[in-house]
């Protein structure tokens, strides 16, 4: 992709984000000082309960009206403000990029997942991983859409191997988005244990096209291993195509499982239509995305 188009992707992306971001209301926080609820105790207006003096606490929260009453130190407690986390990961495999419309759809979501979380005040980690190669994206890359060329010098030993999440420096009690169409081979609950390790909220925002999910081969072709480049002639008759066509719906079912079981949430993302109206069909359903009000 061209710095051209991922620039009108990045201003698809911004126009979706101030109608859409990724569910910070819902989740409880514990951090640094912000405007998202927490789960410890703060400074905030937001009154929670007293408890007994401890020497050492803060006089300012003294309640002392109820020890004008009886005598006895308590504390007022309020709920903390804290500042959301949220880790950013895009699967940098060829497969993502390997069609126009699949391209610029990963862009889009790429794009969107990041500044809905910097539009949320949120504290903001970006890497890219390309099977075992993984590398951190700084602000200025996404800015100036140069991150293209750092996914393009990335080398790895497998580009068909699944992406390696445990080379990520993954933070404590953070939302974290992987940007993937899942195409790699295995099982995905070691993926979904890493992604929500040490109170991790997994979303998974998986761009597909629909050459890939429903095909319509027929005779001779010859297939491209997007990620190895590998060229290999098939004839494709009617039972072929419906093998592959159960093969993948088994795939992306496997991945729904599991992220059931690992309170994962996914969304897949259709490339064929506008960005808006594919996160409001199947974002939002799947809980991965909340409507702005």
């Amino acid at each position: 992709m061209t710095v051209d188009e991922l620039s009108k992707a990045h201003a698809r992306a911004l126009a979706a984000a101030g109608r859409l971001r990724l569910p910070l209301r819902t989740k409880v926080w514990k951090g640094q000082a912000g405007e998202f609820v927490g789960a410890g105790v703060g400074s905030s207006l937001d009154f929670q309960d007293h408890r007994t003096y401890v020497p050492g606490d803060d006089p300012r929260h003294i309640n002392w009206q109820a020890y004008a009453r009886t005598g006895n130190y308590t504390m007022k407690l309020y709920r903390e403000e804290v500042r959301p986390v949220v880790d950013v990961v895009l699967d940098a495999s060829d497969s993502m990029f390997f069609e126009e419309r699949k391209a610029e759809r990963s862009a889009e979501l790429f794009y969107f997942a990041v500044e809905s979380a910097r539009r949320s005040g949120a504290a903001t980690s970006v890497h890219l991983v390309r099977g075992s190669a993984v590398r951190p994206l700084l602000p200025e890359g996404l800015a100036t859409h140069r991150w293209i060329d750092e996914i393009n010098s990335m080398e790895c030993d497998d580009p068909a191997a699944a992406a390696d999440l445990s080379r990520i420096p993954f933070r404590q009690n953070a939302i974290r988005v992987l940007v993937s169409d899942l195409l790699f081979p295995g099982d995905p609950d070691p993926c979904l244990r890493l992604l929500a390790a040490r109170q991790g909220s997994p979303i998974l925002l998986a761009p597909f096209s629909n050459s890939e999910a429903n095909p319509d081969w027929s005779g001779n072709y010859e297939f491209v291993d997007a990620e190895r480049k590998s060229r290999h002639p098939h004839r494709v008759e009617p039972s072929v195509l419906r093998r592959y066509k159960e093969t993948y719906a088994n795939h992306f079912s496997l991945w729904k499982n599991a992220c059931q079981r690992h309170m994962s949430a996914l969304a897949r993302i259709p490339s064929e239509t506008d960005l808006q109206t594919s996160l409001f069909a199947d974002a939002v359903p799947s809980g991965a995305l909340e409507i702005i009000n």
